[in-house]
């Protein structure tokens, strides 16, 4: 690969990341990040052949590895849940916000949901979302931008996995998620309970132990939940 020029992301990542099943998805297959998989070069395409990338430690001083290329636990649970709750998606309309890997949105077309659409701003994630899609045999439509700045979805259905890692993030999630609400659309969230989860807008709804990046060797240190965001309750 030639110093400096992107390579096309489709075809990097069915070439350098692997295929495998999903740890307690064994249903799903995700072309993620392994040691060796030489990931940065296609973020920094001025990153020569050799460079190692793939031992990012998610506290360490490099920078985060992109969240499209690994399984995270919030998007897994979720996933769970609807592999094992197929009614809560069957034949409805659903969105899969933030889908990084599209790992929810393949959970959700999987369990006969009508139309998936998975929303990601990464351009490469865009990637991973199509390749993972038809590894799985499922069809996926993905739409690159961020869609909290506009009005609701035309779907019946938004899941949210992982979409909580941030205070301003959250901030900026919040109306949006109301004003799907008021048009009437379901929300369903999967997380490990990070800092940022407004846990008193939530209902859980499940739990289950999965794993998250950066749990050593790969074993779940604590459950993670599947919640119903939940309208503001009104004062008595």
């Amino acid at each position: 690969m030639d110093v400096g020029r992107r390579p096309d992301p489709a075809t990097f990542i069915k070439a350098n990341l692997r295929l495998a099943p999903v740890p307690a998805l064994p249903e799903i297959q995700l072309y993620t990040a392994h040691p060796g998989s030489g990931l940065r070069r296609l973020v920094d395409p001025h990153q020569g052949a050799d460079a190692d990338d793939d031992a990012i430690e998610p506290d360490g001083d490099e920078p985060q590895p992109p969240y499209w290329a690994y399984a995270w636990a919030g998007g897994a649970v979720l996933a769970r849940y609807i592999l094992d709750h197929p009614q809560s998606v069957a034949g409805r309309r659903v969105i899969d916000l933030g889908a990084g890997s599209g790992l929810v949105g393949i959970a959700a077309a999987k369990a006969g949901a009508s139309t998936v659409i998975a929303t990601e701003i990464d351009r490469n994630g865009v990637a991973a979302i199509g390749v993972n899609a038809a590894a799985n045999g499922v069809t996926i439509s993905v739409v690159e931008k961020d869609i909290t700045t506009g009005p609701p979805p035309a779907v019946d259905l938004v899941l949210a996995g992982d979409v909580f890692y941030s205070r301003d993030v959250a901030l900026r999630l919040i109306p949006f998620l109301d004003h799907c609400m008021a048009a009437g659309i379901e929300v369903l969230v999967g997380d490990p309970r990070r800092a940022d989860l407004p846990l008193s807008r939530l209902r859980l709804l499940a739990e289950y132990q999965v794993p998250d990046f950066g749990d050593a060797k790969g074993v779940a240190t604590k459950p993670s939940g599947v919640f119903s965001f939940e309208a503001v309750r009104s004062s008595p």
